[in-house]
């Protein structure tokens, strides 16, 4: 009998196949779209709410809050944060790592400032906490699991605190305008409580891990886990009452429902992802709570200064200061994992707070200033000096939100022009209405900026900083937060055109629409500049995603898909997400570094897209340096193949020694080379950033012998961040490091390899000779299939009458270039060492744009 199947597409209803390719590709523009969609239906929601709360109302609300108050605040915020460290130290523990509590608690209360800050967990604090993890030694797949548990973490929490506060509400609870009564109430409660019960039960019956697709999740044992919902519990307990008790007068008979109110709230939020949920979490608690309005908005406004703004700055000023000290002191502070942790995470949390700085300016901008305060400048000032600072001072937010990618990006453009509008920001708050306070708050982020200078060292314009799109969400998100507050503090003025030109010293709304439409035009010309003055790289991605690299090179079988982590190259995803290609546009021409990483089954799917876009920017396709796998593919694009050059390939199978007449020299060199005290030692990764000043000493002078600038794109440069990621194979002497060579290696031991190999220009003789043959030997103790010894430019190219033009031209080149390049030097020093040679190729358009698009490519790849 012939078996028969229904694809889930062909059943009624389902979603086809095209349509869930493209909600794949799009997922995160969705994301930031809902984002914005949910944040207006927030702050509308919060407006209809507050239709009767005068702005009068919530300052004299503000103004009962006393400093016991925010004093119990402030502690209960910090036993919070202290809870979600312990997130983050049980999972680590759960998986069998045994880090100490401090590293935990520093990835996790960073990577939790910037996730509330900013929402989008999964793109903001996720990526954050995986970068810090990794810096302690952790892979992708350990920092996967630590996020899943510490999301269960959380999720049982909430499961637990819901339960309890359903269970022991007396009242009913008000819903959209509907009572729902307390039986069922308390009916959910107990249903959740019996949750909780069954996985403690099921984990006591031996269900020891859960499966998640192709990641194993391993469950606690009861203990821990009760540890863990305890943990959870206390945060939002602490979390809730911080904000209850900034509520003036509120009666502690509520407090089941207001934690119940908190928990709902908090849970919408993180779902629709919304930056720091604003809007929709205010909008949940004035909407649940029976409290008052005007005391409750404005203790949520204190809440938010105190539980959010303010462990935003402390995580800020923490890693500044530990990223400072690295810089300042590299030796001494280079050691340890906070020093590595503090590295990664401190631009995007300085990013994070000029941004915030921004915020700050954009919305003062937007309330009218503090009773009396105008009257000082009344009597110093003249009224068009007032009116030009308020003006100013929203520029100058706005200019903040969109300097700080660059702030992210370490440019050196950002730290000065960022600096600059901090500084100026200030100025402007203290000219337009005596704001010291916020001045303040941006002189403070200025200081930490200015602490961290040293960390901006890369040299390129703000506009050339790579822009995600959340940054601009967040940016659209946090002017329309601006707005939202001007037109709720001046909701009673109505409007009329003469507002626009009306210039008074009790003009703030006034003061106010001419800001925002100034800030509006800021963002809009930003925005079209960025779109206009944009290179022809349509669609690529700047960044890797780290899952999709490792799905990509978890069967791969070259090491020099190692060249994505060298920052200098787009990239092109697969639509299953589990490939990818490299590559950079030089001119007009579309440079592709290598073979597509990832199952050969996609690289047709990327390599005609990337041929269709190229087209579609009127650019000219380069494949450069690819296997002779992808030749079907160069033709049937209609590129035409030509041959680069060979390189040099080492099998390892039967291990590697020096028997044999063949090593005769270079047993002589590995010999001579040892007698002068030369020692061979690989490094661990993890271990990496400690060395990275002698390794910088060894490439400095290195590269001061060598003319022209640094290589990059077939290559990688000497950069802190990539190195940090490899081993790295060391030549010392008495002690010292006097050559370095960074190890790539792939995942399944197919093939092993380096990349930057440098070495001080005093070297004894036969040191490389020994680099190699060491890391040969290490590579087949290792179990590695192959050592790839690299490229050999030109190589194997036949300069007969019958030969093509280019292979003549590149056979003469090859042997009358010496003095330009070394070609046949280099690949008499890899012959040593008895390796086969492959060919590799290019693959270009046709024609008269064959001379053009090698020049691009030796210019990418020169510098």
């Amino acid at each position: 009998m012939q078996t028969m199947r229904t694809d889930a597409s062909e059943e009624p209803g389902a979603a086809s196949p095209g349509l869930v390719a493209w909600l794949s590709r799009h997922r995160r523009a969705l994301l930031i779209v809902l984002a914005l969609t949910v944040t207006l239906l927030g702050f509308e929601a919060v407006r209809s709410i507050l239709v009767e709360v005068h702005l009068r109302d919530v300052r004299q609300a503000l103004h009962r809050v006393d400093a016991s108050r925010l004093a119990i605040a402030l502690g209960l915020t910090i036993a919070s944060y202290l809870a979600l460290t312990l997130y983050d130290w049980f999972a680590v523990r759960t998986i069998g790592y045994a880090l100490p509590w401090r590293t935990a608690a520093l990835a996790s209360f960073t990577s939790y400032t910037i996730s509330h800050n900013l929402g989008l967990s999964l793109l903001t604090g996720g990526s954050a906490r995986l970068r810090a993890y990794q810096a302690a030694g952790l892979d992708f797949a350990d920092v996967a699991r630590v996020t899943l548990i510490a999301s269960g973490t959380f999720w049982g929490g909430v499961t637990a605190v819901t339960a309890v506060a359903l269970l022991s509400i007396q009242h009913p609870l008000a819903v959209a305008g509907q009572l729902l009564p307390l039986g069922l109430l308390h009916g959910l409660g107990a249903v959740l409580g019996l949750a909780i019960l069954l996985i403690f039960l099921l984990r006591t019956r031996g269900m020891a891990s859960l499966r998640l697709g192709t990641v194993t999740l391993p469950l606690p044992r009861p203990r821990l886990m009760a540890g863990q919902i305890g943990i959870a519990a206390l945060d939002l307990a602490c979390a809730s009452a911080a904000l209850f008790v900034l509520v003036p007068n509120a009666d502690p008979a509520l407090i089941g429902s207001f934690f119940l109110a908190y928990v709902i709230a908090i849970v919408l939020a993180l779902v629709t992802h919304v930056p720091g949920g604003i809007g929709v979490f205010e909008a949940a608690m004035l909407a649940l709570v029976p409290i008052g309005r005007s005391d409750l908005f404005a203790a949520l406004l204190l809440y938010r200064v105190i539980y959010y703004l303010l462990p935003l700055l402390a995580a800020g000023a923490l890693l500044v200061a530990i990223e400072g000290r690295r810089l300042r002191h590299p030796i001494a502070a280079g050691l340890g994992i906070a020093h590595r942790i503090g590295q990664t995470l401190a631009p995007p949390l300085l990013a994070l707070l000029v941004f915030g700085g921004g915020l700050v300016l954009l919305i003062s901008g937007a309330l009218p200033p503090a009773h009396g305060r105008m009257h000082p400048l009344h009597a110093l000032l003249p009224l068009p000096f007032v009116e030009a600072s308020h003006f100013a001072a929203s520029l100058v937010g706005t200019a903040l939100l969109l300097t700080a990618p660059a702030v992210q990006a370490r440019l050196k453009s950002g730290f000065h022009a960022a600096r600059l509008l901090l500084v100026a920001g200030a100025a402007f708050s203290l000219l337009k209405g005596v704001d010291y306070e916020e001045a303040t708050v941006l002189l403070m982020v200025a200081g930490l900026l200015q602490y961290a200078r040293p960390g901006f060292y890369r040299n390129a314009g703000i506009g050339a900083a790579p822009v995600a799109r959340w940054w601009w969400a967040a940016a659209l998100i946090a002017l329309l937060l601006s707005a939202w507050a001007g037109f709720f503090a001046y909701k009673r003025v109505p409007y009329s055109e003469d507002l626009w030109w009306d210039f008074a010293w009790r003009g703030n709304a006034p003061r106010f629409l001419r800001a925002t439409l100034g800030a509006t035009m800021l963002l809009l010309g930003w925005a079209f500049w960025r779109l206009m003055s944009a290179s022809p790289r349509i669609g690529g991605q700047q960044t890797l995603d780290t899952e999709v690299a490792a799905r990509a090179m978890a069967s791969i079988s070259r090491a020099d898909a190692m060249l994505a982590f060298t920052g200098d190259k787009d990239f092109l995803v697969s639509t299953s997400r589990d490939a990818f290609l490299m590559y950079r546009v030089q001119g007009r021409t579309w440079v592709v570094m290598g073979d597509p990483v990832g199952p050969e089954e996609a690289w047709s799917e990327l390599i005609w897209e990337i041929r269709r876009r190229c087209d579609a920017a009127r650019g000219r396709l380069c494949l450069f340096q690819v296997s002779a796998a992808m030749l079907p593919l160069v033709v049937e694009l209609g590129l035409q193949p030509l041959k680069y050059g060979e390189e040099a390939v080492v099998d390892l199978h039967q291990g590697y020694d020096l028997k044999g007449g063949q090593f005769k020299s270079l047993r002589y060199s590995v010999k001579r080379a040892t007698s002068e005290g030369l020692v061979f030692e690989v490094v661990p990764a993890t271990q990496v950033s400690a060395l990275l000043p002698a390794l910088q000493r060894v490439s400095d002078a290195w590269l001061h012998d060598k003319p022209g600038a640094e290589k990059r794109f077939s290559l990688g440069r000497f950069d802190p961040d990539y190195l940090s990621r490899f081993d790295c194979a060391v030549l010392r002497l008495e002690g010292e490091i006097v050559a370095f060579a960074n190890i790539w290696e792939t995942p399944n031991r197919e093939e092993i390899s380096v990349d930057l190999m440098r070495h001080l220009p005093d070297t004894p003789y036969g040191a490389m000779d020994l680099l190699f043959v060491r890391l040969l030997q290490y590579g087949a103790a290792q179990g590695f299939a192959r050592f790839n010894l690299g490229m050999a430019p030109l190589s194997g190219l036949k300069p007969g009458p019958l030969a093509p033009i280019w292979s003549r031209l590149g056979a003469a080149v090859y042997g009358h270039g010496e003095r330009i390049y070394g070609f046949s030097g280099l690949r008499s020093f890899k012959q040593k060492f008895g390796p086969s040679w492959v060919p590799r190729y290019i693959g270009t358009t046709p024609g008269v744009s064959v001379p053009r698009a090698l020049i691009d490519a030796a210019v990418l790849i020169g510098g």
